[in-house]
């Protein structure tokens, strides 16, 4: 399984404030080690790997996480509490 999350830098280059949040949650809760990659989405760069990321799977929100197992469709969350409980 790989587990890819997908944050949104502002352009002030901060990460948006969900963003801290969510990754604040997963460094306390002691998950932030399953998560295998992190992307940026970066504000106004739609080229960025995050914001191609985020049109290819049709997601507007931030952050998100993409979960992947061989030889099933990737899984999109953009709810970190479910994240936790389908996946975590």
């Amino acid at each position: 399984m790989k587990i890819t999350m997908v944050k949104k830098v502002m352009l002030d280059g901060n990460l948006c404030t969900k963003c801290e949040e969510v990754q604040k949650r997963l460094e306390d809760s002691g998950h932030i080690h399953r998560i295998d990659q992190f992307v940026n989405a970066v504000e106004g760069e739609p080229g960025s790997t995050g914001a191609l990321l985020a049109d290819l799977y049709q997601v507007d929100k931030a952050p998100f996480f993409i979960v992947e197992e061989e030889g099933k469709e990737p899984e999109i969350y953009t709810i970190y509490f479910k994240l936790v409980k389908d996946v975590l």
